[in-house]
C-alpha cells in the first residue's frame, strides 16, 4: 500500500495524514469531479482533526502501543490478513524509539538526538546514520534520503501543513463509538485513492484511538487497521532511546540516493 498505508503513518506515518492524494487528480479512466458532484465536507469533522492535531503537538512525551492488521494481496488475487504490534515512544524535540513485532519479522528504530539506527534483531544486522537535531528533520531524512518508513510517525504531522487536510474530498461524522472502553467519535474521510476513518477520544484529550485505511485504487480494496493505546506519562529517560549493538550483531551501510533509496536490516 506504500504511502497510503502510512496515512496514520498511517494518517499516519510516514509519513501525515500523508500528503500527495490530490483531489485534482482523477484515477485512471475517470474524469475529475466537478463542483456539482463533489462530496460534502463536514466542517465539524475537519475541526475535530485540527483539534486532535493541536493536542498531539502539545504533548512533550508519549508512548503508544498499536495493534495492527494489514491486508496483503497475493499474486493470485487472494487477500490475506497479517497482524503485528508496534510500540512508539517519543520525547520532544529529539528522541524517538519504535519497536515492531510480528510473526514474520522484528524491527527497531532508535533516534537519540544525534544518531538514527534501524536494527533487525532476528537477522543480527543494523544500520545507522548521523541524524539532524529534531524529530521532524530526522523523520524526513530517514524517509526521503534512505527510504525508511517509520510506523506511526504520521502522528507527528497531524495539524501541520503536511497533514493532507487540504486533499480531503469528503468528511463525515459517523457518530459515537466505544473503543476498548473509551468513548470516541467516529469520522470517515475520502481522498484520491484512499478512504480512511479515525475514532477520536471524547473530552479534553482528543487522541486517535483507532484508524482504518482502505486503498480504493486496488480492486480488492485492502485495509490497514490500527488500534492505539496511549500513555501520556511514560518513563522515557535517555537510555530508552540509546542503541547498544547486541553482541554478535553486524553493522551494514545505508545506500542513499534517488535511484537506490536505502538498505535496511
Amino acid at each position: 500500500m506504500g504511502s497510503k498505508k502510512r496515512l496514520l503513518s498511517l494518517v499516519l506515518c510516514a509519513g501525515g495524514l500523508v500528503s500527495g492524494f490530490s483531489p485534482a487528480l482523477a484515477a485512471p479512466g475517470q474524469a475529475a469531479a466537478g463542483p456539482q458532484d463533489a462530496p460534502a465536507v463536514d466542517p465539524n469533522a475537519i475541526k475535530a482533526l485540527e483539534e486532535m492535531g493541536g493536542f498531539l503537538r502539545s504533548l512533550p512525551a508519549f508512548a503508544i502501543t498499536a495493534e495492527t492488521t494489514t491486508d496483503e494481496v497475493l499474486d493470485s488475487g487472494q487477500k490475506i490478513q497479517l497482524s503485528s504490534e508496534a510500540e512508539l515512544r517519543a520525547r520532544r524535540p529529539d528522541k524517538l524509539r519504535v519497536d515492531i513485532k510480528s510473526d514474520r519479522k522484528q524491527r527497531q528504530f532508535f533516534y537519540d538526538g544525534k544518531t538514527f539506527t534501524v536494527n533487525g534483531p532476528k537477522g543480527g544486522y543494523y544500520a545507522s546514520f548521523d541524524a539532524p537535531p529534531t524529530l521532524a528533520q530526522t523523520i524526513a531524512t530517514a524517509e526521503h534520503r534512505y527510504g525508511v518508513e517509520i510506523p506511526l510517525v504520521d502522528l507527528f504531522y497531524w495539524g501541520t501543513d503536511k497533514s493532507g487536510i487540504k486533499d480531503i474530498q469528503s468528511a463525515i461524522d459517523v457518530g459515537p463509538a466505544t473503543i476498548d472502553g473509551v468513548e470516541t467519535e467516529q469520522y470517515a474521510f475520502k481522498q484520491q485513492g484512499v478512504d480512511w476513518q479515525v475514532w477520536i477520544e471524547k473530552g479534553d484529550k482528543p487522541l486517535p484511538r483507532k484508524l482504518v485505511i482502505t486503498n480504493t485504487q486496488d480492486p480488492t480494496q485492502p485495509q490497514h487497521v490500527a488500534v492505539l493505546d496511549w500513555n501520556l506519562k511514560p518513563n522515557v529517560g535517555n537510555a530508552v532511546f540509546a542503541f547498544n549493538p547486541p553482541k554478535g550483531s553486524h553493522r551494514i551501510q545505508f545506500d542513499a540516493g534517488p535511484s537506490n533509496p536505502g538498505r535496511s536490516p
